[in-house]
């Protein structure tokens, strides 16, 4: 695997990039509960009389409550840690990828009373789009990555939008992408990342250092950051399309067609009749030729 890391300002660059890796190699259960407490599933079913020969109803199995709901119709978040606030808004945003519901069309916060809560007091949650541009890592004398190695790229990143929300899981909420962002004709030297946290806006040091592109997969087959903050709840990589033809300034030099990714095998093994190679090669269908009656 290479990896790419964040530019930072220094004697050389006047803008603060990240590094960006290169690598060939969340679900949650629970029951549901009505917002007063109430079970959400239904009363033992009556038999039709003169039907059933058991005289007893069969048992209807009761859903435990992921976040039970209290006498006052909410469920007791007051004492809660960032890393519980963290689970629920984890458990209660879905990135623009898990928006099924919508589309796609951008982040939604989900409600569903009994499950998610409601919450008694609201929870602070920034929703952060992040704009990443991708550069040639060229410079030897660069910082090497976390593990040694030089960087394959570098990378700048800069906030594009940020929706702070208040949420307790009573209504449904909606995020809009930015659409310059997530255009579909967006440069190939250009990333998106979407953050999910906790109280107060990330700051510089809690952003990632390193960024794996064509990495590491989540369960959900997602692309991972290591974020340097455990407010951050979720998160959401969409990366570059081609970050091997971009130059160390972010920008496009080539067609992406005609540069493969680093490391990746050509797609015609064979691209003549001469095998093994054409310097030293034998014709295989001179060998192969039905012989001439």
């Amino acid at each position: 695997m290479r990896c790419a890391p964040r530019r930072v300002r220094g004697r050389k660059d006047s803008v603060v990039p990240v590094v960006a890796a290169l690598a060939v190699a969340v679900l949650f259960t629970g029951g549901c509960s009505s917002a007063h407490g109430t079970s959400l599933a239904g009363d033992p079913s009556e038999s039709p009389t003169g039907v059933s020969e058991s005289p007893s109803p069969s048992p209807t199995p009761t859903l435990t409550p992921l976040y039970p709901t209290g006498a006052s119709g909410c469920h007791d978040n007051s004492g809660w840690t960032v890393e519980e606030s963290s689970d629920w808004a984890r458990l209660v945003v879905d990135t623009p990828s898990e928006n099924i519901i919508g589309d796609h069309e951008g982040l939604r916060v989900s409600s569903l009373p009994g499950y998610d809560g409601p919450l008694c007091r609201k929870v602070t949650v920034q929703v952060e789009f992040w704009k990443l541009v991708y550069g040639v890592a060229n410079d030897p004398d660069r910082d090497r990555l976390s593990d040694g190695s030089q960087p394959a790229y570098y990378f700048d990143i800069s906030r594009v939008k940020r929706v702070e929300l208040h949420v307790d899981g009573r209504a449904e909420r909606k995020v809009a992408l930015p659409a310059s962002l997530y255009a579909t004709d967006r440069s190939p030297c250009e990333g998106a990342l979407v953050s999910v946290t906790v109280g107060k806006p990330l700051t510089s040091k809690e952003l990632p250092e390193e960024v794996k592109v064509g990495g590491e997969k989540d369960l959900w087959g997602r692309a991972t950051v290591d974020f340097r903050s455990k407010r951050v709840a979720d998160h959401e990589l969409s990366e570059p399309s081609a970050p091997q033809v971009c130059s160390p300034d972010g920008k496009p030099t080539a067609d992406p067609a005609d540069v493969p990714t680093p490391g990746s095998r050509p797609t015609d093994l064979f691209p003549t009749d001469l095998y093994p190679t054409p310097s030293r090669s034998f014709d295989l269908d001179k060998i192969f030729r039905s012989p001439t009656p």
